[in-house]
């Protein structure tokens, strides 16, 4: 089932982009379920993705992929308007692996 939708998920488009309303209703679909149960679970684990992030900088979700928190280098760039050099601090962010599971999918 879970892979039915991703299938479905991934055919919308090449480089799609979803509102959270249009998932929700996608999986309500999928999983015969209603919208208001759907947003809950999904809610929930965002949020649970999230929290493990924040506390632990690391989630593997086998067969699916791994999200890292990473940091990102202070660096030196331009102003696109001006062309001024300005400078980037360190920031942290998301990166995500894709499983070997997902990543079979697309050969």
């Amino acid at each position: 089932m879970i892979e039915n939708l991703w299938l479905n998920l991934m055919s919308i488009k090449k480089e799609a982009t979803m509102t959270k309303a249009e998932l929700i209703s996608r999986v309500a679909n999928e999983a015969n379920m209603k919208k208001a149960e759907v947003e809950r679970i999904l809610t929930a684990f965002l949020n649970e993705i999230k929290s493990i992030l924040q506390d632990q900088g690391k989630l593997t979700l086998t067969g699916f992929g791994t999200f890292k928190v990473v940091e990102r280098a202070a660096r030196e760039g331009r102003n696109p308007q001006t062309g001024a050099p300005i400078k980037i601090p360190a920031t942290k962010v998301v990166r995500f692996k894709p499983g070997k599971e997902l990543r079979e999918m697309f050969k």
